[in-house]
C-alpha cells in the first residue's frame, strides 16, 4: 500500500459518494495517516469509512474497531452527560457552582453559576501555579486547586478557553450531584444503554485498539513560539500547565486517567452517535435521551466574543453555547450558524446540525497544526453538505 493510495473499508451512501472521494482524497493531499469519519442523517448512518494506519510505523491497519483518543472532541460528551443531568431536574445550569461542590465557593466564586462552566466563561482557563503531569492526573488535586483559584477575570464578560480545567470543573460538578465521575456516568446512563464505543479514558484490556498519535509533520516554528510568549498569563495557563501532547496522550498514564476534556477514546461512528443525540433534537435511534428543550438548551449561545485563548487562531469572533461551539460566520460547523459541535486537538471533529438533522465524527491520529477548523474536516463537512 503506497503512501498516496490507502486502502479504504467501510460503507458510504451512494448519494455520499463526494464525502468517500474527499475523505481518500485526505490521504493524498492531506498528509492523513489514519482516520475514520461517520455520518447520520435523520438518525440513518449514510457514511461509516475508515482507513490508512494506525500508527506512525504502518505496521497496523486502520480497522473497523480503531479507537483513538480525540482531545477536547471529548467536551461536547461531556456536555452531554451535564444537560442530562440538567434534563432530569438534577442539575440548574443557573445555580452557583458552589450549591453543589462548597469548596468551589472561595476566592469571589461564591456565585458563579453552572453555564459559566460549559461556556468557559469562569475566568478558569488555567492553574495559576505550575501543575505536574502527576497532579493532573489525580482527579482529587486538580479540583480542589482549582476550588481554591481566583478566576483569571471577571466570570460572564468573555470567553478564555477552558482547555484543560473544562473536564475537571463541568466533571466536578457531574460527581457531585451523581457521586461517579463522568466516564462512569457517561459509560452507566449513555454509551452503555446505546452500546456506543466511546469511553472517558481507555482501560487496559483495549489498548490494543488504540491508534497511536502522531506528530504533524510541520513543527512550531520561531514565529508560533513568539507567538505564544505574547499571550496573556491565562491563556498560557490554559494551554501549557502542564505541557501535554501527542508523548503523553500516547502514555499509558494518560489512558488511566479521567480527563473529560481531554482523553476520549472512540471511533468516527461513536461520535456521530453521541453527537446525533443533539442533531436529533434529544432522541438517537428512536430512544428518548434528552427532552427537546434540554437538547435545544445546549446550542443557547453565550455571546460572542474574541476568545481570550482561541482569539489568535479565528479571524473573528467566535460563540459558545453550553459546552459546544456554534458554527457560526466561520462555518466551522457547516453553513447553518446555528450548527454546533466540537473540534479536537489536531483535528477531529463532533458536528450536530438539527435543522438538517446532520451528525458527523471524524477522527484521525496525524495530528494537524492548526487550532480548529483543521481543512480535513472542513472538506468533509462541505462535501455532506453539498450532498444533502
Amino acid at each position: 500500500m503506497s503512501e498516496s493510495a490507502p486502502s479504504i473499508a467501510g460503507h458510504c451512501d451512494p448519494r455520499f459518494a463526494a464525502v468517500r472521494e474527499v475523505f481518500e482524497a485526505n490521504f493524498r493531499t492531506r498528509d492523513e495517516l489514519g482516520a475514520a469519519v461517520a455520518v447520520q442523517v435523520h438518525g440513518e448512518t449514510v457514511v461509516d469509512l475508515w482507513g490508512g494506519w494506525a500508527d506512525a510505523a504502518r505496521m497496523r491497519p486502520w480497522e473497523r474497531d480503531t479507537v483513538v483518543n480525540v482531545w477536547s472532541t471529548t467536551k461536547g460528551v461531556t456536555a452531554l452527560c451535564a444537560h442530562l443531568l440538567a434534563d432530569r431536574g438534577l442539575l440548574d445550569l443557573d445555580a452557583p457552582v458552589a450549591s453543589y461542590w462548597p469548596e468551589f465557593g472561595a476566592a469571589g466564586k461564591e456565585k458563579l453559576p453552572v453555564r459559566y462552566l460549559l461556556s468557559h466563561r469562569a475566568g478558569l482557563s488555567g492553574l495559576r501555579e505550575p501543575l505536574t503531569l502527576a497532579e493532573f492526573y489525580d482527579w482529587e488535586v486538580t479540583t480542589a486547586r482549582l476550588a481554591a483559584t481566583e478566576p483569571w477575570w471577571e466570570p460572564g464578560t468573555r470567553s478564555g478557553y477552558h482547555a484543560l480545567t473544562y473536564g475537571f470543573l463541568v466533571g466536578e460538578v457531574i460527581r457531585r450531584v451523581t457521586g461517579r465521575l463522568p466516564g462512569a456516568f457517561l459509560r452507566e446512563e449513555i454509551t452503555g444503554p446505546l452500546d456506543i464505543d466511546f469511553t472517558i479514558g481507555l482501560p487496559d484490556k483495549e489498548a490494543d485498539r488504540a491508534a497511536e498519535l502522531v506528530h504533524p509533520r510541520v513543527s512550531a516554528s520561531s514565529e508560533q513560539a513568539a507567538l505564544f510568549a505574547q499571550l496573556e498569563p491565562a491563556a498560557q495557563a490554559a494551554v501549557a500547565n502542564p505541557p501535554v501532547g501527542v508523548a503523553e496522550a500516547n502514555t499509558s498514564a494518560w489512558r488511566a486517567a479521567e480527563l473529560s476534556a481531554a482523553n476520549g477514546h472512540g471511533t468516527a461512528r461513536a461520535v456521530a452517535r453521541l453527537y446525533g443525540v443533539f442533531a436529533g433534537r434529544g432522541r438517537s435511534e428512536g430512544r428518548v435521551i434528552l427532552s427537546e428543550a434540554a437538547a435545544e438548551r445546549a446550542r443557547e449561545g453565550q455571546g460572542s466574543c474574541r476568545d481570550l485563548v482561541l482569539g489568535a487562531g479565528f479571524a473573528h469572533d467566535t460563540e459558545c453555547a453550553l459546552g459546544l461551539w456554534l458554527s457560526g460566520p466561520n462555518a466551522s460547523y457547516g453553513p447553518n450558524p446555528r450548527a454546533f459541535g466540537h473540534d479536537g486537538f489536531g483535528g477531529s471533529c463532533g458536528l450536530a446540525d438539527p435543522e438538517a438533522g446532520v451528525s458527523l465524527g471524524y477522527v484521525m491520529n496525524r495530528m494537524g497544526p492548526h487550532i480548529a477548523d483543521d481543512p480535513r474536516k472542513m472538506a468533509l463537512i462541505e462535501a455532506v453538505y453539498a450532498a444533502l
